[in-house]
């Protein structure tokens, strides 16, 4: 199985891209986020998720292992397969994708091409419980930051810091909720009240 590919690429096309390495060419499957990146004649370096079948085999490329995660993990979803798995990736960044799912926001799951509302609900519904846990760790599958809470309050002040909020903006927010919500609130219902409170 194939799990990185680095090389050069070959060319760009509107849905894949062409890595040479070594002389052989490997088209790559990847999300617009991943393709507006790669110049022809660039090197790259790509984590790659290898599909089989009895016909042919497929490789999806992705800049970053926490992208390559969210595709797999979004086709755990019945009914979404790799191309909308990759649509989605390229309608929302992971950290887009993160706060649509903390906030069970459908509407921007649905911008997604070939995602209607049923599938966007599915989506939200069955990732919703998923998304503390990848929210709370980095891109290299470590804490981003060592901060003081434990438990739930912990992994949701690492997911806010993930999405961008300041160490102190997120352990006010989180501490807030845990206080109205009670000390046994899950963290991603944590999650959600404090991106609720941060947006007022």
């Amino acid at each position: 199985m194939i799990g990185k590919l680095t090389g050069t690429v070959d060319s760009v096309a509107a849905d894949h891209a062409i890595v040479d390495v070594g002389g052989v060419g490997y088209l790559v499957a990847c999300p617009s986020s991943t393709l507006s990146r790669l110049q022809a004649g660039a090197h790259v370096s790509l984590m790659i998720e290898t599909r089989i079948t009895d016909e042919t085999i497929k490789l999806y490329g992705f800049f970053s292992a926490e992208e390559r995660e969210w595709f797999r993990l979004l086709q755990t979803v019945q009914n979404v397969g790799a191309r909308v798995a990759l649509n989605v990736l390229s309608s929302l960044s992971t950290r887009e994708l993160e706060r649509a799912l903390a906030l069970g926001d459908k509407a921007v799951i649905g911008r997604a091409q070939g995602v209607g509302p049923k599938l966007a609900t599915r989506i939200a519904t069955e990732l919703k419980d998923k998304a503390p846990a990848m929210m709370a760790r980095s891109g290299d599958g470590v804490p981003a930051v060592a901060p003081k809470p434990a438990g739930p309050e912990a992994d949701a002040l690492l997911a806010l810091v993930k999405l961008g909020y300041s160490q102190g903006q997120a352990a006010e927010a989180v501490a807030r909720a845990a206080r109205e919500l009670g000390d046994h609130t899950s963290a991603d219902v944590l999650i959600r009240e404090s991106l609720r409170a941060m947006g007022r």
